[in-house]
């Protein structure tokens, strides 16, 4: 079969299968596509959950009825911290970043992620760390201070055991996860979109997405440098959180809900999106307020990093800090109102159609909305101090998460399933599942509102009789019963509908967004080629795409080199200005990843060679997953034929990579961020803190080194520019100027480090600044290493005036690190030296 131009699609198909198909059998372990990832993240999701649910059961069994024994205090605290650690950090998030991994590229216009070994080593990194914090069950070490972990609960003294260590180093590891998600979906929705898709045309799905992979990005680190920290003082005797120390267990609430908080949203936003996605489908219309709701989302963005201390209000903080963020908790309630409205005036004016994912949405809208109320409830100072650790925070937690959540996502489940199996799914079992659940859902937590206002502690394992407390303990543990068989039913309608659904027709829900416009299931490559889009619903102004995309009458249908491509588009315009060259298949992420969980289990049972042995070979996976990059044989070697209008990535000066590090270092400068606020709070509201009269550290050799370093930031920026203007004579020679200078600013500071002759054990002061110092040499060290490996690419002909894309991309990480560099000096050495002296 041939198309208007004379292509033969069947050979057109099968020369992109054999370019972009996963391996077969096993070897699939090595799959980087963005499908088959998005679709391991969800099932992976799934499987937790049912863990997290069962968990949940437990502890509704034994609080059924007053005085039981069923499960003993210290079971109760572990299962209790398991269930609200896994459905948090291993099925909420990463399900919603499954969805968002499978469906973002489908819904721009794209064939794949722009970085999509980063996703596969995200997903290991999650199914690793989420496997070791399983493990902890199984091995009767579990965390048993709350999945908030709050010190000095989660410390040696008050938490001898590995369940501490367990959680600390699993979630770390599952965080990896979401910075790789988080990174991989802001550059990627932001220059991978189809030739013409601007902002304003983007999918509303995608705004909804990009706010919660940015969300990501500066909501994450302040929880990783929190579990690195107490895990140094578990395991190094640090004292971060210890008064007597001049520590503050207050630090850890702070850098906690500095993420937690945020959080919430970033469950939120990907749910809203779908929600946002399906009423305008079933309502056959263009949602309504479009640029309001993208309003609505980036207010909520922001605001969500403002209100962390509402969950400090009983912890004795200043009034003013308490009006302040109580106003703020108030405020977040406007965007949430304007996409509530907007859903609800898209109905309004549509023609609704009754549908499975409908009925979801309706009952997420009843739910969400009372949780919203609760909030607000929450929000009131007063109110707050009365219910704060009762059940009635723990009712309004589930109607806000699972409510504002799980509906969603079974809408959405039940909207793409077609998606996933060429099938629709059975109506019948489908309502009953709906409905068990609804019912089930309320009769659990509407109730617990009730027992937290009769002053029914939360985190208790038993209760005496005659508290009022009896009847509805009962109702809420068969609500809850009635809730997991609703799910059950789910879940069996799904697995059956794969066998016994009616086949599913092209775009089977008529819908607007270009991912119905793939297969059902879809190619490994998406589309067959990339149309351009200047309409944010491409199928209903443009329904002949369902059939020009696949007969190969858009772009990018030159498969015969055998790379993976897709394109490159300005951030904003949607402008053509590349073609993206994408790696193929690869165990080296799955590879890098284990060697990620050798380190966490070897650091789990303390036995640091071990640790370092996979630090060794983690660091080797990953620099030989950054040598296959560029113009390496394997990534995008020259040829005579290449495109050059627009050209190949790598050929530019601003390619995707360059994106990834800018994201990266905001990430990292988040981390930085928390690490200074970490210094200052200590230093101002720590009861014990001290300040040595005369400060060890070797300030004249700090500054040194900054000047060394600065030379070397110099030098290279300067090889850099005269690369992108055509010019490479001195390239080689160059970078190894500034790898020598690297390497003599590394020796000096390091000098300083060991002559200091901190005590870090005994103080907090002391502690803070080596892991200032560890943090300064490794980004120092590891830009030197790069620069010294882009050298010899330049000797192999990887880099030059053809080839300048890898020493661009290297540039920020430098400029970043002699910028903290400079700020930590400041800050850490000469500040408080000032500060002493003035006082």
């Amino acid at each position: 079969m041939t198309d208007s131009q004379g292509h033969d699609g069947g050979a057109q198909h099968r020369r992109l299968d054999a370019v972009w198909a996963n391996w077969p059998g096993w070897r699939t372990l090595a799959a980087v596509n963005h499908t088959s990832i998005g679709l391991r993240f969800m099932l992976t999701g799934v499987f937790f959950f049912l863990v997290g649910g069962v968990l949940a059961m437990l502890a509704r069994t034994q609080l059924a009825l007053p005085a039981q024994d069923i499960l003993s205090a210290d079971v109760y605290n572990q299962v209790f911290t398991m269930h609200g650690t896994v459905m948090m950090f291993l099925f909420a998030i990463p399900v919603l970043e499954g969805l968002a991994l499978y469906m973002i590229p489908k819904m721009i216009g794209a064939r794949d992620l722009v970085f999509p070994r980063i996703s596969s080593l995200g997903y290991y990194c999650y199914l690793f760390g989420g496997l070791i914090i399983l493990s902890s069950l199984f091995v009767g070490q579990a965390p048993d201070s709350g999945w908030f972990m709050y010190t000095p609960l989660s410390s040696a003294e008050h938490a001898p055991g590995m369940g501490s260590d367990f959680w600390l180093l699993g979630i770390t590891f599952v965080e990896i996860s979401a910075m790789a998600a988080g990174i991989e979906l802001t550059v990627s929705i932001l220059r991978s979109r189809a030739p013409g898709m601007t902002l304003r045309h983007m999918p509303i799905f995608c705004w909804y997405i990009l706010a919660m992979a940015l969300m990501i990005v500066f909501g994450f680190p302040p929880l990783i440098l929190a579990s690195v920290l107490l895990e140094l003082e578990r395991a190094a005797g640090m004292p971060f959180f210890e008064v007597a120390a001049g520590g503050d267990p207050i630090l850890w609430q702070h850098l906690f809900w500095l993420f937690g908080h945020p959080e919430v949203y970033i469950i939120f936003l990907p749910a809203a999106a779908v929600v946002s996605t399906l009423i305008p489908v079933f309502a056959q219309r263009p949602i309504v307020g479009y640029r309001w709701l993208v309003l609505a989302i980036i207010v909520t963005g922001f605001i969500s990093f403002g209100l962390w201390v509402h969950h400090m209000f009983t912890i004795g903080i200043p009034k003013l800090a308490q009006a302040f963020f109580s106003v703020a908790s108030m405020l977040v309630a406007v965007p949430t109102a304007i996409q509530l409205f907007a859903w609800l005036a898209t109905l309004w004016t549509g023609r609704v159609i009754r549908s499975l994912p409908m009925l979801w949405i309706f009952g997420f809208l009843v739910i969400f909305v009372c949780g919203g109320l609760t909030g607000v409830m929450l929000a009131l100072v007063p109110f707050n101090w009365q219910v704060h650790d009762t059940h009635f925070v723990v009712a309004h937690l589930h109607y806000v998460v699972v409510g504002g959540m799980l509906f969603p996502l079974i809408a959405g489940f039940y909207y793409w399933l077609p998606h996933f199996s060429g099938r629709m799914s059975t109506p019948v079992l489908g309502a009953l599942g709906f409905w068990l659940t609804f019912i089930g859902f309320n009769a659990t937590f509407l109730l617990m509102h009730l027992t937290g206002l009769l002053g029914m502690p939360r985190r208790v394992y038993t209760y005496e009789a005659g508290l009022g407390w009896d009847w509805l303990n009962l109702l809420s543990s068969v609500g809850g019963f009635v809730m997991a068989a609703g799910i059950a039913l789910v879940l069996l309608d799904i697995a059956l509908h794969f066998r016994f659904g009616r086949p599913a027709g092209r775009n089977p829900w008529n819908a607007d967004t270009l991912e119905w416009a793939t297969n059902t299931p879809p190619a490994p490559y998406n589309f067959a080629s990339l149309p351009a889009l200047d309409t944010r619903h491409p199928l209903w102004r443009q329904p002949e795409l369902l059939q020009s995309i696949p007969a190969g009458e858009h772009g990018l249908t030159d498969i015969r080199h055998g790379r993976r491509e897709t394109y490159g588009t300005e951030a904003v315009s949607g402008r053509l200005r590349e073609v993206i060259h994408l790696p193929g298949n690869s165990w080296l992420p799955l590879l890098g990843a284990l060697m990620l969980a050798v380190v966490c289990v070897s650091l789990l049972v303390r036995i640091y060679p071990m640790a370092l042995l996979g630090v060794v070979g983690a660091a080797v996976f990953l620099l030989r997953w950054g040598w296959e990059n560029g113009a390496h044989p394997r990534a995008a070697p020259l040829t005579a034929n290449e495109p050059d209008n627009p050209p190949l990535h790598s050929r530019t000066c601003d390619g995707p990579g360059l994106w990834g590090m800018w994201v990266t270092l905001m990430a990292n400068g988040t981390l930085y961020l928390s690490l200074l606020f970490g210094w200052f709070y200590l230093w101002t509201a720590a009861p014990q803190w001290t300040t040595p009269e005369t400060l060890s550290v070797d300030r004249v050799a700090m500054v040194a080194a900054g000047l060394v370093l600065t030379g070397a930031v110099v030098a290279y920026g300067r090889l850099v520019r005269a690369l992108c203007k055509g010019r490479a004579t001195f390239l080689a020679g160059g970078l190894l100027l500034v790898t020598t200078l690297g390497c003599l600013h590394l020796a000096v500071v390091l000098w300083a480090l060991l002559g200091a002759g901190l005590t870090p054990t005994e103080h907090a002061h002391d502690a803070m600044l080596l892991v200032m110092f560890l943090y300064l040499l490794f980004h120092a060290g590891l830009a030197t290493v790069l620069s010294l490996l882009q050298a010899l690419r330049v000797r192999l002909g990887y880099v030059g005036v053809r080839l300048p894309y890898e020493p661009v991309v290297l540039r920020p990480l430098w400029l970043y690190t002699l910028a903290v560099y400079w700020l930590s000096v400041a800050l850490f050495l000469f500040l408080p030296a000032a500060w002493g002296a003035g006082g």
